[in-house]
């Protein structure tokens, strides 16, 4: 099971070798995603493949993302980010709004927030009841396998920052005028609340952490080390979810 205990904050990677790292797995991955989008190879679609981010609030889900899409062409990506449900999604079944974004054959989309709202900020914030949050867990697996025996290809992401790494970056937001606007009033109210966060994440990773999408936690105090670490565990992930299905990864090598 993921465990936050193994994750080694400390880990950094120098400037030069964060840059050379960075780019050599963007372009190893965007070779993956053109033969998977049958631009390269045989022409067979491959997997679909769902990239999904949480973490602390600061913790570099952005610019992670934005790295892991930089190469990638956008007709063969969708980034889909998801707030708090509106009025007409509270009237479905909490899973209901996701369905839509999940990417067929030879498509990827990534997800900055997502279905684990229910078990973190819905359960800490009382916007489900207790009984809802609980069978939430379960309800998410079953969904999670679901998709997954059809052959996607499901990378789930936690970010993980210190307390003290999670202030310095608030403090630093704060005082740039032109950072200043992502730190809003529910972030420091989010952060005093880290404590009831952080039960709520181990008991997320207990429960939901399976063979078909286990959990890959991201030590992201460094953010040059994070960004290299998201884009190589998606490469390894989809190079894994290829040959699944009988589709040689090799074949992109002759493109690089």
């Amino acid at each position: 099971m993921a465990s936050l205990q193994n994750v080694d904050l400390s880990l950094r990677l120098s400037a030069q070798e964060g840059a050379a790292r960075l780019e050599q797995a963007q372009r190893r991955l965007l070779a993956l995603r053109l033969q998977c989008a049958g631009l390269i190879g045989s022409g067979t679609l491959g997997p679909p493949l769902c990239v999904l981010f949480e973490g602390w609030d600061a913790a570099g889900k952005g610019g992670a993302i934005r790295r892991l899409t930089a190469n990638l062409d956008p007709r063969h990506v969708t980034v889909a980010e998801f707030a708090a449900p509106t009025p007409r999604e509270k009237r479905h079944h909490f899973l209901w709004r996701f369905w839509p974004v999940i990417p067929g054959w030879g498509g990827m989309v990534v997800l900055d927030r997502s279905w684990y709202g229910r078990v973190l900020v819905e359960r800490v914030e009382g916007f489900a009841t207790k009984d809802e949050w609980k069978r939430a867990y379960q309800e998410i697996v079953d969904f999670e396998r679901s998709i997954c025996a059809e052959g996607l290809v499901l990378v789930k992401f936690w970010l993980e920052i210190s307390d003290a790494e999670q202030l310095k970056r608030f403090r630093a937001r704060e005082s740039d005028p032109l950072k200043r606007w992502k730190l809003t009033d529910d972030d420091w109210r989010n952060r005093e609340r880290r404590p009831e966060y952080r039960r709520a994440l181990r008991a997320m990773l207990e429960h939901t952490d399976h063979a078909p999408a286990p959990w890959t936690l991201i030590a992201a105090e460094s953010k040059a080390y994070a960004r290299v670490a998201v884009i190589e565990a998606v490469i390894a992930q989809l190079e894994q979810g290829m040959r699944a299905v009988g589709q040689d990864p090799t074949d992109a090598e002759q493109a690089l």
